[in-house]
C-alpha cells in the first residue's frame, strides 16, 4: 500500500510504503500524485517512509517502480528515505551516485531530522566583487540545484551591470555536488556564460580540483590558471 500527502509549499512530498506493493498501488496512487506534483513544481523533494510491515514489491510493482522512476527521474531534487531495513539502506549507498539529486537514509526515530534535511541548504555559492572587474565566486559545501538557481540570477545581474569580467573561482571550501542534477546545473551555468570571463583563476585545496582547469578550458575560451589554496594572493595578482 502507498499513501501520499499533498506537496508542501517548499515542494516536499511524503509517501509511506506498507505491506506488499502491487502495480495498482503505483497506477492508482503514486503516479497520479506525482503527475500533479510535477505540474505544480519544477523540482520535487520527497520523503519516503518505509514500514512498519513493509514486505517488498511484487513483480508488477517492481516494473511499475522502474517505469515511474525513469519517467520522473530528472524531477527529483532531493530524496530522504526513512527505514530500518538494512537491505534498502545498503542498496541506496551502492546506487546513490546514480540519483539525479542527493539521497540520504534515516532511522525511523529520525523522522524530524529527515524533514529538516529536505528543507535546509546543503551548500551555497557566494559572489563578491573585488575591484572594478574581478568577481570572486566561492563554492561552499556540497551544492544542490537550488544553489545554482540563486547563483544564475546573481551572475546575470552582475553581467548586466559590469559586462565582461575576470573570474576568481574559489574552491577551497568546496565538497562537490549533491547528485547528478546539481552537476548538470553547474555545467549549464558555465556553458551559458562561457564567453563572458576574460581571464579565470582557480584556487583549490584538493588534487582533483586541478582537473577543473582542464574542464573549464573545454567550456571557456578565456585564459585560466590553477593555484593551490595558499596561493590566493598569487591568483589575484594573475587577474591583474
Amino acid at each position: 500500500m502507498i499513501t501520499a500527502t499533498p506537496v508542501t509549499p517548499q515542494g516536499v512530498m511524503e509517501i509511506q510504503l506498507t505491506g506488499k506493493l502491487e502495480a495498482r498501488d503505483y497506477h492508482d496512487v503514486l503516479t497520479p500524485a506525482l503527475e500533479q506534483a510535477m505540474a505544480d513544481h519544477d523540482r520535487l523533494r520527497m520523503l519516503v517512509r518505509i514500514g512498519p510491515g513493509f514486505e517488498g514489491f511484487s513483480a508488477g510493482a517492481a516494473w511499475a517502480d522502474i517505469r515511474l522512476g525513469l519517467r520522473h527521474w530528472s524531477g527529483f531534487d532531493r530524496i530522504a528515505v526513512v527505514t530500518d531495513a538494512d537491505w534498502i539502506e545498503n542498496g541506496i549507498k551502492v546506487m546513490g551516485f546514480a540519483f539525479p539529486g542527493p539521497v540520504e537514509t534515516f532511522e525511523p526515530d529520525e523522522l524530524d531530522a529527515a524533514r529538516r534535511w529536505l528543507t535546509e541548504s546543503l551548500g551555497s555559492i557566494h559572489m563578491t566583487p573585488m575591484g572594478e572587474d574581478v568577481l570572486h565566486v566561492q563554492l561552499i559545501g556540497k551544492l544542490d540545484s537550488e544553489a545554482y538557481e540563486h547563483a544564475e540570477d546573481n551572475l546575470d545581474a552582475y553581467v548586466r551591470d559590469h559586462g565582461a569580467f575576470k573570474l576568481l573561482l574559489d574552491l577551497r571550501d568546496f565538497d562537490g555536488w549533491q547528485g547528478l542534477a546539481a552537476l548538470g546545473d553547474h555545467f549549464k551555468l558555465v556553458r551559458d556564460h562561457r564567453h563572458i570571463p576574460s581571464r579565470v583563476a582557480i584556487v583549490g585545496d584538493e588534487a582533483w580540483q586541478k582537473l577543473a582547469q582542464k574542464i573549464l578550458r573545454r567550456f571557456i575560451s578565456a585564459e585560466s590558471r590553477y593555484f593551490d589554496e595558499d596561493q590566493f594572493d598569487a591568483a589575484r595578482a594573475f587577474l591583474g
